[in-house]
């Protein structure tokens, strides 16, 4: 028997040797995980190319004037850190975010007023989950003096699937506490059940993002059920796992709405054709963009989505237009749903600064030019309108703002419904 002592070197080596093994080993399965990744975001970011060459060869801008209703989604989060997503701002902060905004807001868009008389409004989706009476009450102020109106927001599912009966007990408190405390949302013809529009909070409408941000498959019956009147959430981030194949399009649901993503396939809304089915699904634009502004990429993606980096712009009218988003057999009623994030302090140029003063200034004034008739809309005044197309309503697209859902501060306390407070 060797009474030899290892040599040190050797060891060292060895162990250099099984290190340089791990490391590779490890290098590998990352290099794969990424290639993984990124196969995934690519089929994410393709899955609705084949829908948009169609619409591309078989849509036509209407020739003539035509009537654009342009209404904005707030994704309004005062408490949003914007390098935290889980994360809330201070109290504090979440007050002088709002007291700014809405001291500011009003000065800015005032001198723009559309073919109406009316400015340019937020529809404001406030996230459920993040209710405070006192905030929300300062917001409803600002919205009934003319500055846009509140609707439902929700973050959930995350990092734990939600349930079916959990989110009905968000969405129903939230609701009724709009209505009996702030005087918002709306009622359907005189119905006694608040209607309200959504928008999901992580996109992943009806658990549509292969299970993460949302865990209800039967969200869209949710929402039916509670009063929802219309989904605003569409489109998604370029890669995100919730983008559906059918785009730019109002329709309804063709699935059944306890089915995971019943609003991946659609009936879409036409002329003398009324809507049975609700939520309705109204889509903002998804576009491929061949000359974006942001000169190092020589193709973009206009999603309808307002950043500091993509602010509103003429340039990116003609894309919203180009995506004919319309009640089928009424052309020249475009409706054209954008979205923001507008508490976000990173994003206050694509709300508050200079571009989109200008970009309000250009739209109204050269409206004639351009043979347009300007509408700011609310959420709920974008679907009155869709509603009156679907009835073959004529004459200015304007007259139907209040069409059938009516602002619950419209109707006397007599005649709407006892709703509970929030606990």
């Amino acid at each position: 028997m060797s009474n030899q002592k290892e040599n040190p070197v050797s060891v060292d080596g060895a162990n250099r040797n099984r290190s340089n093994l791990l490391a590779s080993v490890s290098s590998g399965r990352s290099r794969a995980l990424a290639r993984r990744r990124f196969a995934e975001k690519l089929s994410y970011g393709l899955r609705w190319l084949p829908g948009y060459a169609w619409q591309t060869l078989t849509r036509r801008a209407p020739r003539g004037s035509v009537h654009l209703m342009i209404a904005l989604a707030d994704h309004f989060e005062p408490a949003i850190v914007p390098e935290n997503g889980q994360a809330r701002a201070p109290y504090h902060e979440q007050q002088r975010r709002l007291e700014r905004w809405c001291r500011e807001y009003p000065k800015i868009v005032d001198g723009w007023r559309d073919g109406d008389g009316r400015p340019f409004t937020h529809t404001y989706f406030y996230p459920a989950e993040q209710y405070d009476h006192a905030l929300l009450e300062r917001l409803a102020e600002h919205c009934h003096a003319g500055w846009g109106e509140i609707e439902v927001h929700l973050h959930h599912g995350n990092p734990l699937a939600d349930s079916a009966e959990n989110t009905r007990r968000q969405l129903v408190e939230f609701r009724d506490t709009l209505v009996s405390e702030h005087g918002c949302l709306s009622y359907l013809d005189g119905a006694a059940l608040p209607r309200y529009a959504f928008v999901h909070g992580n996109f992943a409408l009806a658990n549509s993002a292969d299970g993460f941000a949302c865990g209800v498959d039967s969200e869209m019956q949710v929402l039916a059920e509670t009063g929802c009147y219309a989904d605003m959430t569409f489109p998604t981030g370029v890669f995100h796992p919730a983008q559906i194949s059918k785009i730019n399009s109002l329709y309804e649901c063709a699935l059944p709405l306890n089915h995971r993503a019943p609003h991946r396939k659609g009936f879409n809304l036409g002329c003398g054709r009324p809507p049975r089915i609700f939520p309705l699904v109204v889509q903002g634009p998804l576009m491929v963009d061949f000359a974006p502004s942001q000169r190092s990429r020589p193709i973009g993606i206009e999603n309808g989505s307002l950043t500091g980096r993509n602010p509103p712009s003429l340039r990116r009218l003609k894309l919203w237009k180009r995506a004919t988003i319309a009640v089928q057999g009424r052309p020249d009623w475009l409706f054209i749903k954008l979205h923001c994030h507008s508490m976000d302090p990173t994003q206050e140029n694509a709300v508050l600064g200079a571009a989109t003063q200008r970009f309000l200034r250009e739209l109204v004034t050269g409206a004639s030019e351009r043979h347009e008739s300007i509408h700011f809309v609310s959420a709920r005044e974008m679907t009155n309108i869709i509603l009156a197309a679907c009835d073959g309503c004529e004459g200015s697209p304007g007259e139907y703002r209040d069409y059938r859902l009516k602002p619950a501060r419209e109707i006397p306390l007599t005649s709407a419904p006892s709703t509970p407070k929030w606990d």
